[in-house]
């Protein structure tokens, strides 16, 4: 693997992982705007204009961008986050240079009023769809409890509400106001030609007017909550506990992914043993998510309503006590799993793009394969430890989806 980077006058930065023995290519934009940027009157947006991103330009219909990515076999997407929007494609070698074309044309788009008003409506059933989606409100729920009065507890959705109210105009001033070329970055992995890239992005990207964008960053100060929602037609019960953790930058989030890998990872750990392997539920997790300058630990469970006070008696106690639940054997085991992971996650080009993407976004550095595995590997059983010191999990929020 190779490391590039260039950046255009207009800011754009552009980084590059290539491997000539790679067999395919990916590409994408990583924009650093996402549901924690948005105003309470335009909730929802980032995701609303990322849907619009392949409603057509102004060189293209929405039905050419269609046929266009099909007719090269790209495999394309983009999803949308609290803090980022992504816009990517796999591909074979032999279309990299139309599928960076297309895509940057993609960035570029018309809003055109009649695809907007249809992709409104698909946007509201995506809403509907998602209420039904037990996971997905407690989840966000969650969020919105820990982070309450903190922009990163924003939906990314948006409400029923605020996306039926949404103008196009307002949409169009969003974009104006996020998408510059200093707030993106443009990565490529896999088999690439990086000279004739540069030659590309420039070509199609250079005349992108930059402008200055700030992100407001709070001081996050999550206090005890607790909150019980009833939902009609749910056949089970769902728990999550909130606390604070590490952050995207923090040098401290390998030694939770360790952590959080003895006390909660989907086989194997503390919350599996306690929970899962005795039937008590069908899911018991505890993980993390790290943000932008901030985070969170969470630990999930969906059981019987019956079994739901016996397993959240348990998932505490792991919260409270884990300590008792983590070992220098449990700890050499997390270890060989994670980076086991990491190395077969990062055989395919497409993995790789998200992860250089991602970690450039966050930290301003690139981060070789090699250079996460040392990072993972390096973390010593006393560094876990330590971070419990750091990183109470004693649980501050709770959140319970139950039926009515």
């Amino acid at each position: 693997m190779k490391f590039q980077k260039h950046t255009l006058e207009n800011g754009l930065t552009l980084i590059g992982e290539t491997r000539d023995e790679a067999v395919s290519s990916a590409l994408g934009f990583f924009v650093k705007t996402g549901a924690r940027d948005e105003s309470p009157e335009v909730s929802g947006v980032s995701h609303f204009l990322e849907h619009m991103m392949f409603k057509g330009t102004h060189n293209r219909s929405a039905l050419d961008v269609t046929f266009q990515l099909g007719a090269i076999g790209a495999q394309a997407n983009a999803w949308t986050s609290e803090e980022n929007t992504v816009y990517y494609m796999g591909l074979l070698p032999e279309y990299f240079e139309t599928g960076l074309e297309l895509l940057s044309d993609m960035l570029r788009p018309s809003l055109d009023p009649e695809e907007f008003k249809t992709e409104k409506k698909v946007i509201l059933e995506e809403i509907a769809l998602y209420k039904d989606r037990p996971v997905h409100v407690l989840f966000e729920s969650s969020l919105a409890e820990f982070f309450k009065g903190h922009t990163a507890g924003n939906s990314v959705l948006g409400s029923t509400e605020s996306v039926t109210d949404l103008e196009r105009d307002k949409m169009l001033e969003y974009f104006n106001a996020r998408y510059t070329p200093s707030n993106m970055v443009f990565v490529a992995t896999g088999k690439v030609d990086w000279e004739r890239t540069v030659e590309l992005v420039e070509k199609h990207c250079s005349s992108w007017q930059d402008f200055s964008v700030d992100r407001e960053y709070r001081e996050d100060r999550p206090e005890e909550r607790s909150k019980v929602i009833r939902k009609k037609d749910l056949q089970g019960s769902h728990v999550c506990f909130v606390v604070p953790g590490p952050s995207a930058a923090d040098s401290d989030r390998y030694a939770v992914q360790l952590l959080t890998c003895m006390l909660g990872d989907s086989s194997g750990s503390a919350a599996y043993w306690e929970i899962v392997d005795k039937g008590l539920a069908e899911v018991a997790v505890v993980d993390s998510d790290q943000m932008d300058r901030t985070g969170l630990i969470y630990a999930y469970s969906s059981c019987e309503p019956d079994k739901l006070s016996k397993v959240s008696e348990i998932l505490t106690g792991i919260l409270k006590n884990p300590k008792n639940f983590i070992s220098a054997e449990a700890f050499e085991r997390a270890k060989t799993k994670l980076t086991s992971r990491l190395v077969l996650h990062g055989e395919t080009s497409m993995r790789r793009l998200m992860a250089v993407g991602t970690g450039f976004i966050y930290r301003g550095e690139y981060s070789s394969l090699k250079d996460e595995v040392q990072a993972l590997e390096s973390v010593q059983y006393s560094d876990v430890v330590k971070v419990l010191e750091k990183f109470s999990l004693s649980p501050v929020t709770k959140i319970e989806l139950l039926p009515e």
